[in-house]
């Protein structure tokens, strides 16, 4: 709180009159990113709806590097993470997923965002130039003739990214919901 205090230029205990404590202020900073995350829209199939969602927490995430683990650190989600909650949960039900297949549905999707997220922000890069330089020295450093796949996903990584094509969050994403398309088809339907 005092950092706090003097990166605002006022005495940390004035903090007090607006905030708890810092608990309280993590909180208010995690709420500020998941207000920028577009919930599922209506109007479109669930699949397209949970893909919107899911690319725009990523990209909510990305843009403040250090709230995908301050969020799992707060103890209760706050309201936009709540309406999240439930607006992915109400997309599956609506869709025709089970209460079971749902849960399984949901879980797939958070962990896929919070441990894709994670991974990628606790890269030692923040720039494709830095990736570009870091991958170029990495193939340098090591015995091509040794380790053949690894160098050739090296230089996978120095080629230039296509525009057109999904980012690699967004294959993962893809191969999870055509996964759960099909365990959706597969299931018995009630009357």
């Amino acid at each position: 709180m005092r950092r706090l205090g003097q990166r605002l230029g006022v005495e940390a205990m004035s903090l007090y009159n607006h905030v708890a404590d810092k608990d309280d202020v993590h909180r208010g900073m995690v709420e500020f990113v998941h207000e920028q995350i577009e919930l599922p829209p209506s109007g479109l199939g669930w699949k397209e709806a949970i893909r919107r969602t899911a690319v725009s927490s990523h990209q909510a995430l990305l843009r403040h590097r250090w709230a995908c683990a301050l969020s799992m650190s707060v103890a209760s989600p706050n309201e936009p993470q709540m309406q999240w909650m439930e607006d992915v949960l109400r997309t599956f039900r609506e869709a025709g997923f089970s209460p079971d297949l749902t849960h399984h549905a949901y879980h797939a999707i958070d962990s896929h965002i919070t441990g894709f997220t994670l991974w990628l922000v606790s890269m030692p890069f923040e720039t494709r130039e830095e990736l570009v330089e870091l991958a170029a020295e990495f193939v340098r450093s090591i015995p091509s003739d040794r380790y053949p796949h690894v160098v050739e996903h090296a230089y996978q990584h120095l080629e230039a990214v296509s525009p057109d094509g999904p980012t690699e969050f967004e294959f993962g994403l893809d191969l999870i919901l055509d996964g759960l398309e099909r365990l959706l088809r597969a299931e018995p339907r009630r009357a």
